[in-house]
């Protein structure tokens, strides 16, 4: 059975700013640090999912120019396959541009570049029908997430992220959906502020055909919702430092787990103390620890999730 998780989306090159406080508008403030890191919502989610010894493969797209060269050579060197990463000409790579406060929040812009060129044809249907898990995200044109939907003919994944409308029939049979709870009242025009919200949400999204909803919840974990179930696993305190790219983290753990073991549950537990590990570290990909140091994290005190 193959173990291959497929990653469709962004890459992107993350420009850093670390700063006491974010400035108001007109304000000019100075900041602590600066950093050039490895980024984008698919990249981010490959790199976690393969440092946990996950056999994955990206496609995606990047600029002819140093951004696309190292974004590639860094998903190379984190164990991701990138023969499936093309080079666009005429665009830039994906930038993404983000404030980092004292608090571990962040604030994010995003350029798409080379991203907004991604389509169904750029995907080996060999590779896609070979897979055991298609993960997707909404950082590549939307038309193209739903035309990979309804060609696969493996389980996707579906991280709704950055938030937008999105035509729930084109979801139908999405095996996971993956939203925080900003997304999850976006999705369905309800509130999300309380944990009866969100499984009420959630419930909505299954009737409409999702498999499995598991809404993120930062410090609160995450909450898995299916049509005969609810499970929340809370997230251990940690000391915020960083808080981007901690759903990825969760979502390349999440697979990684899937694929490996078959079991959702271990894979959500595993999910929500891995995205906690991340927010402990500055940046995203850096951020993100390998096998051994879960295993270590898991078998801890708090491991019961």
């Amino acid at each position: 059975m193959s173990r291959t998780i497929v990653v469709i989306g962004s890459i992107n090159a993350d420009l850093v700013t670390f700063t006491d406080r974010v400035p108001a508008g007109g304000e000019t403030i100075i900041a602590r640090d600066f950093a050039i890191l490895p980024g984008g919502k698919g990249a981010n989610q490959a790199v976690a999912a393969a440092r946990l010894g996950g056999v994955v493969e990206m496609v995606g797209r990047v600029g002819i120019d140093p951004f696309g060269q190292s974004s590639r050579a860094g998903l190379v060197a984190a164990g991701v396959g990138a023969g499936q990463v093309l080079e666009t000409s005429g665009v830039s790579s994906g930038v993404a541009t983000i404030l980092v406060d004292d608090s571990g929040e962040n604030r994010i812009l995003v350029v798409p570049g080379a991203n907004a060129h991604v389509t169904l044809d750029d995907v080996d249907t060999g590779l896609l029908d070979a897979a055991a898990l298609v993960v997707l995200q909404l950082e590549i044109p939307i038309e193209t997430v739903y035309a990979i939907i309804a060609r696969s003919r493996v389980p996707v994944l579906l991280n709704p992220a950055p938030a937008v409308a999105l035509d729930a029939a084109k979801l139908r049979g999405v095996a996971f959906l993956v939203p925080n709870q900003g997304e999850l009242a976006l999705l369905t025009g309800l509130p999300t502020r309380r944990m009866d919200d969100v499984v009420v949400a959630a419930r909505k999204l299954v009737r409409q055909g999702i498999g499995t909803v598991i809404t993120t919840l930062g410090a609160g974990g995450a909450v898995l919702v299916t049509a005969t179930r609810v499970a929340h696993v809370e997230a251990p305190m940690v000391v915020a430092v960083d808080s981007t790219g901690a759903g990825d983290a969760f979502i390349g753990c999440f697979a990684q787990t899937l694929v490996e073991t078959g079991d959702v549950d271990a894979a959500l537990v595993r999910a929500v103390r891995y995205a906690s590990l991340s927010v402990t570290r500055a940046g995203a990909q850096g951020s993100y620890a390998d096998a051994a140091e879960l295993g270590r994290l898991m078998s801890g005190p708090d491991a019961g999730g």
